[in-house]
């Protein structure tokens, strides 16, 4: 039989491929909190402008109510044969009050009814990762603190470059998910209009109250234009788009986790709780929470452009290609807020090999710009000058298959003789970092004043920045 929803304009029941292809109740269905919200907002409205009586609008609210519970419950029974979520709603509401239930769709469609569901399941995603985003911060934040003076070494290209304190590294990181909250809450303004009261894609005839019910499910003001309410997913799009950055910024720091724990560079272990063994070495503790979190940023950024390309071709208003939207939303968002409570997980964890990191930071002439400027201070040479004498030292250290701080005094005066011997001050990375002041720098004292500000701030008030 034809679906009962819709189906008074044909004849026949769609195919068993048709049915295949068009229902989206095994994953819609996640939006069943959503649609009744929005179905009581409307027909509370409903009732509020005249549209149906009070005793008919109380029968459907408390429908919903009985649907609500036996979703909570875990009794609803779905069914593939009424496509999508909304239909499983109207029809359990149909069987529970009789035709009165038909009511609840005056004035709305489908269309504005899933653009409401979708906005709103969103909008609690976002609440849910900028919570998740404070609390890594949060993580990193005390860390900081207990490492604001512990000394490793800093990288470019992944070659040592210049001594820097493992606190000043973790604050880093806390500055990235900073600007991915703010590129959610930004997502969030823009998504608080509401579609509900746009029906199919032209408006209502109904004299209905499009601010009443905006104002009941929490948006700021209905959407202004009918056309783009049902057909925009910009939402979902720039949700996403926030939520592939902020992956990147896990993986980049899942990464470094791999690395600080291998025993090539040591400086890191992650206990039993973030690790698994091998089935064949008996050795072997593997970072598999950091690289699953690495891994996952591929499926939230190919969530992205999959939505992408859905959209990119669509004329107004609503095409079915729409359905699409929900799986890779549902899955990206997933996989972000699991890889942030590993993340966070793993950042309370970490257990830091402080000697490790001294010992890197003291070896391949980390201190070399230590060194050139002080030829600037101590000399009054230009950097450059200072620069190209540095090199020469760097180089005779290397042909001497040692450190900086290892060559004698008369060697470095072979290349400059003014050097004195004040110059091995310089050339301790503990007293580098020391020296690092300037705003935003790596010295201890900076990055403890930063720590503490970053924790109380995210501990008074974490969802907001």
């Amino acid at each position: 039989m034809t679906n009962t929803m819709w189906g008074g304009r044909f004849a026949a029941s769609p195919s068993q491929i048709m049915e295949e292809i068009n229902a989206s109740i095994d994953f819609d269905k996640r939006l069943w909190r959503h649609d009744i919200e929005a179905s009581k907002a409307h027909v509370a409205m409903l009732a509020a402008t005249g549209i149906v009586s009070a005793k008919e609008a109380g029968e459907i609210a408390k429908g919903l109510d009985q649907i609500l519970g036996e979703m909570e419950a875990g009794q609803f029974k779905f069914t593939r044969a009424l496509e999508d979520i909304h239909l499983n709603v109207e029809s359990r509401l149909h069987e529970l009050i009789g035709p009165v239930a038909g009511k609840l769709h005056t004035a709305r469609s489908r269309n504005d009814q899933v653009a409401t569901d979708f906005k709103l399941y969103v909008r609690d995603e976002i609440a849910a990762i900028d919570s998740g985003l404070a609390a890594l911060q949060l993580a990193l934040a005390q860390k900081a603190l207990d490492h604001a003076a512990t000394v490793m070494p800093g990288f470019t290209h992944l070659q040592t470059a210049q001594p820097i304190t493992f606190g000043h590294h973790c604050l880093a990181y806390v500055e990235m998910l900073a600007r991915d909250r703010g590129r959610f809450a930004d997502a969030a303004k823009r998504l608080a209009e509401c579609p509900l009261g746009s029906a199919a894609l032209a408006g209502t005839s109904f004299p209905i109250d499009r601010i009443m019910t905006a104002k009941a499910l929490g948006f700021a003001r209905p959407t202004a234009n009918s056309l783009d309410a049902v057909s925009d997913r910009d939402f979902a799009l720039e949700t996403l788009a926030a939520a592939s950055i902020a992956a990147m910024h896990l993986s980049r720091f899942a990464e470094e986790i791999v690395l600080w724990t291998s025993p090539q560079f040591g400086f890191a272990r992650l206990s039993d709780a973030y690790s698994t063994g091998s089935s064949i070495m008996p050795q072997k503790r593997n970072p598999d929470a950091a690289e699953l979190v690495r891994a996952k940023t591929g499926r939230i950024a190919g969530a992205f452009q999959a939505l992408l390309m859905v959209m990119k071709g669509l004329p107004l208003a609503y095409a079915k290609d729409m359905q699409e939207d929900k799986e890779p939303v549902f899955d990206a968002l997933d996989a972000l807020k699991l890889g942030l409570a590993a993340m966070t997980g793993m950042v309370g964890d970490l257990e830091i090999d402080a000697k490790a990191m001294k010992r890197a930071a003291s070896r391949a002439h980390a201190t070399a710009t230590d060194l050139a400027d002080w030829l600037v201070k101590t000399l009054g040479l230009p950097f450059r000058d200072a620069h190209h004498i540095t090199g020469r030292i760097v180089a005779l250290a290397d042909s001497k298959g040692a450190d900086l701080k290892k060559l004698t005094l008369p060697e470095i005066k072979s290349v400059e003789p003014r050097v004195t011997e004040d110059v091995y001050a310089a050339l301790d990375p503990g007293r580098s970092v020391k020296s690092r002041k300037s705003q935003g720098g790596t010295a201890p004292g900076n990055v403890r004043r930063e720590a503490k500000r970053w924790i109380k701030r995210l501990e008074k008030a974490p969802l907001s920045r």
